[in-house]
């Protein structure tokens, strides 16, 4: 499985859009200051996450993600609010 995260801040109100195979894995990596997009905003929480069979289809939604800001800024309200985790 392939996995589409959103991560959250604890010290801003900052989010980040990823792909991995392994969510707690890769939250440890962000955590632990080895990715230099999130280092900054450490500490990070996973917030969301979608699952995927094919390595392809996860990447094309994370770009979808990535590039549409409505839709990002849609997701990251859904989760404020408890619609969605």
């Amino acid at each position: 499985m392939h996995y589409i995260y959103i991560l959250k801040s604890r010290a801003a109100d900052w989010y980040y859009v990823g792909m991995t195979d392994n969510t707690a894995k890769r939250l440890l990596q962000h955590n632990a200051g080895k990715t230099k997009s999130t280092k900054r905003f450490r500490p990070l929480d996973t917030m969301y996450t979608e699952a995927y069979e094919s390595k392809t289809e996860c990447r094309k939604r994370e770009l979808f993600i990535k590039n549409n800001h409505a839709l990002k800024s849609d997701i990251i309200e859904q989760i404020k609010h408890g619609a969605i985790v």
